[in-house]
């Protein structure tokens, strides 16, 4: 009786400990069940891309992005691209892993988002203390902006070295994706589809620079806002067109009040989904 007694005072204490716990995140798989970070690991390593998609604020993604990138290295060659780095840019991110240009060099050729020195410059830092190539794979914003504006058709003037900086052209576009038709609501009449196109036109570039660089072999990791890979749309959309046989996996972040459970509007967003509390601090 004592000893049940015992088992019974352990098993409240460790119940009590579980419910003062206040976690910054918790993992989930498609489903919506928890899944460890060890299992989602071993997952993703079996597949020849990953799309980890970000909340571009937000510090508990960008330290994933790390600590997956370290944890996939142990195990794959890897290859690495982000939406943060521009085409145009390809050749001063180059001299800067190749150690031809320092850090200052790097932000003066280099188009660097505000945040690039606390969220991104440890994801290339980190590649460039193992060699990993790195690749910029986004279409330059002027592009996408001038798409915005007046369409597809307004980059048939730009000249040849111009449109290695993007997708082939014309650029595949179907406005009847669900991520593009979501954004038409989501702008509730504010919007244009020419505002959709230049989504589309960077998850188009992203993609096909994905494909350029990636290596047989290797594990691409790509990183990205959420919104160009959740729900397996966007940028996969568009690898599946052009290597359908790739095996692509998708992790992403979404923010809720409560995490103990992850909402029936995240689950399937992604292979894996990064649930982390609505009140976790912002890097900007």
């Amino acid at each position: 009786m004592q000893k049940i007694y015992l088992l019974f005072i352990l098993f409240f204490i460790q119940v009590s400990v579980f419910a003062q716990q206040k976690p910054a995140y918790i993992l989930y798989n498609s489903k919506g069940k928890k899944i460890s970070y060890d299992k989602m690991i071993k997952t993703i390593i079996k597949n020849d891309v990953v799309m980890i998609g970000e909340f571009h604020n937000n510090p508990i993604s960008h330290w994933l992005q790390l600590e997956i990138t370290k944890d996939c290295k142990q195990q794959r060659s890897l290859v690495l691209g982000a939406e943060m780095f521009e085409q145009d840019n390809q050749a001063a991110l180059d001299a800067y892993l190749q150690g031809k240009i320092s850090q200052k060099g790097l932000d003066s050729a280099a188009r660097l988002w505000p945040n690039y020195k606390t969220d991104y410059a440890p994801l290339v830092n980190f590649a460039k203390e193992n060699k990993i190539t790195f690749a910029a794979t986004n279409i330059p914003r002027r592009y996408a902006a001038l798409i915005s504006k007046k369409g597809f058709r307004s980059l048939d003037t730009l000249t040849t070295l111009e449109k290695t900086w993007m997708a082939p052209l014309p650029i595949v576009y179907d406005s009847t994706l669900p991520g593009y038709k979501n954004m038409m609501t989501m702008m509730e009449g504010h919007g244009s589809w020419n505002m959709v196109k230049a989504q589309a036109s960077k998850d188009a570039t992203m993609a096909y620079f994905i494909m350029k660089y990636f290596v047989p072999g290797s594990l691409f990791i790509h990183y990205n806002g959420s919104y160009h890979s959740d729900n397996h749309d966007g940028i996969t959309w568009h690898l599946r067109q052009g290597k359908p046989e790739l095996k692509i996996i998708t992790v992403t972040t979404v923010s809720q009040a409560d995490i103990k459970k992850l909402s029936k509007e995240n689950t399937g967003k992604a292979d894996f989904i990064i649930c982390v509390d609505e009140d976790m601090t912002t890097t900007y």
